[in-house]
């Protein structure tokens, strides 16, 4: 793809300062909030703003508010994005502000995991309990077994298995199953549901749902049950799960619209609040994938929870 010469030129002089090339390095890694491109570049929050608003502009970054957060992404018009990652891929590893700022995003990464670690080793007992709050619970599993459909399937792969509850759920339809979290406490948990279902064929995992190390088209059906909301890049975890989904396969996608409900984050260490269908749409097609069916829930009361189910 091609660009004017005079947009080019202003794509260029967008990208060509400092802290913006800095800010295009980070975000060529994952989408970040602005609070935390601030802690990292070691700046004021106006000035960072200042430099996303001129990127944004500019088309090389997408800002997108979530709750009271903004975040930032690289932008996904394929020709500027295929431009930036030109640019970031001619700093050289030994730029020391560079690294200094891979060695701060890595140190926001630990601060977020460490934060998350903690909520699931003081929740993982009462897990299945404090999601039950927010939806009726009997609904969101009765959308899941009709997106699933009757099986059998060959193999089920729940990623970020938590109380393994899609595993119990799902289970007796799958000659085999395999459910993934990096939490020793929930696959516990999980362990001790499995074995009450008295389900045979149950492989429970220690593993990064970024990098789960399985083969491609593994699964016959792939679910990610409320599990988005916690990730840094939810993009790149989807397109981990369309790999593992064999084809012809089903891919189930169960979590929150979006929604304003502040104190998830703040408590219970919700990253996002919920995702829009085009975002998901976006994100799958990327990935190779498109929506099949949606399932929208509302919440029993105003003010609550919408729960979708995406099928891809």
């Amino acid at each position: 793809m091609t660009m004017a010469a005079n947009e080019l030129v202003e794509v260029l002089r967008a990208a060509g300062e400092p802290t913006r090339l800095r800010v295009l390095a980070l975000l060529a890694h994952e989408e970040l909030a602005v609070a935390e491109l601030v802690q990292i570049v070691d700046q004021s929050q106006p000035r960072v703003s200042r430099h996303l608003k001129l990127l944004a502009e500019a088309g090389l970054v997408e800002r997108f508010p979530d709750g009271a957060w903004v975040f930032y992404r690289l932008g996904s018009e394929p020709t500027r994005r295929g431009l930036v990652g030109r640019l970031v891929g001619l700093i050289p590893d030994t730029d020391t502000l560079v690294r200094r700022d891979l060695e701060r995003l890595d140190a926001v990464r630990r601060e977020r995991a460490d934060a998350a670690a903690a909520y699931f080793a003081q929740n993982a007992e009462r897990w299945a309990e404090t999601r039950s709050l927010y939806v009726a619970e009997e609904a969101v599993e009765a959308a899941i077994l009709d997106a699933a459909g009757p099986g059998p399937y060959a193999r089920l792969i729940d990623l970020g298995t938590g109380a393994g509850r899609m595993l119990t759920l799902l289970g007796a339809r799958a000659q085999a199953c395999i459910g993934l979290d990096l939490s020793q406490q929930m696959l516990n948990i999980a362990r001790a549901a499995v074995q009450a279902e008295e389900l045979g064929g149950v492989e429970l995992r220690h593993g990064d749902i970024f990098d789960t190390r399985l083969a491609g088209g593994a699964g016959e059906v792939v679910v990610l049950h409320r599990v988005l909301h916690y990730l840094n890049d939810p993009a790149a975890a989807l397109a981990e799960a369309v790999r593992l989904t064999a084809p012809g396969g089903r891919l189930l996608i169960a979590d929150f619209a979006p929604h304003s409900l502040e104190f998830l984050r703040q408590s219970h260490q919700h990253r996002r609040l919920g995702f829009s269908d085009d975002e998901i749409e976006r994100w799958l097609g990327a990935a190779g994938a498109s929506v099949t069916a949606t399932a929208t829930l509302p919440p029993p009361e105003a003010g609550g929870l919408t729960v979708k189910v995406w099928t891809a």
